[in-house]
């Protein structure tokens, strides 16, 4: 039965050791509970949605597969669920999560004040993205041809640049459908469309592209 003002946690690492640290520090406090655990992305997929917690803490790697897609899988069925996303590696995924819609972004070497802020904050409905990374993230976004990516940019349509913004905020194909009052399939073919006329792959390159323009604008 969930309490008034009590934070559900759910916590995903493939490694028993530190999952069972993180649950011992959470665990203590009045206002986190601790609602379920897995090591695996298998084992978390339908743990997550039965446990209904208000934040999953999600390692990045994991031995069948990534952080990244459990939260965009889990963010995809209930936008309620907040992600945080904690990692070893400075800025491993790190847009990867952005778009996945993870609310917050941690190194493993974080102080545990510092995590139990985090859950906080992001049960809030607060984005918390650890600023080492961010910066980093940044300056490997300031390489590459700005006049290249001006002319790329220039063929969109203002409805393909509408589409572009949402993906980088995060949104997936369903959110951006909604935003945009669109059927989910027009917008997957969109977006298709919109990594085409960019010359991409995949929806993290989208985002990294629309991140260099902002950086070099701004």
């Amino acid at each position: 039965m969930r309490e008034e003002g009590q934070i559900r946690v759910f916590l995903l690492d493939d490694h028993e050791v530190v999952r069972r640290g993180i649950h011992d520090l959470l665990s203590v406090e009045e206002d986190i509970e601790v609602v379920g655990e897995a090591g695996t992305a298998a084992e978390a997929l339908p743990r997550i949605p039965a446990t209904r917690p208000d934040v999953a803490v999600l390692d990045v790697r994991l031995p069948d597969g990534s952080g990244v897609e459990v939260c965009r899988e889990i963010r995809s069925r209930d936008e309620d669920v907040k992600c945080l996303m904690l990692t070893s590696s400075a800025d491993e995924a790190l847009i990867d999560a952005i778009v996945a819609g993870a609310s917050g972004y941690l190194l493993k070497a974080v102080r545990g004040h510092e995590l139990l802020s985090a859950v906080r904050e992001v049960a809030a409905g607060k984005s918390l993205l650890d600023p080492a990374a961010t910066a980093r993230v940044r300056e490997r976004l300031r390489d590459g041809n700005g006049a290249k990516s001006d002319e790329k940019l220039a063929h969109l349509t203002e409805h393909e640049r509408k589409v572009l913004k949402l993906i980088s905020e995060g949104l997936t194909n369903r959110a951006i459908g909604e935003r945009l009052h669109l059927p989910e399939k027009t917008i997957k073919n969109d977006v298709s469309g919109l990594l085409a006329k960019l010359g991409l792959e995949h929806r993290s390159q989208a985002a990294a592209f629309r991140g260099r323009m902002q950086t070099e604008k701004g």
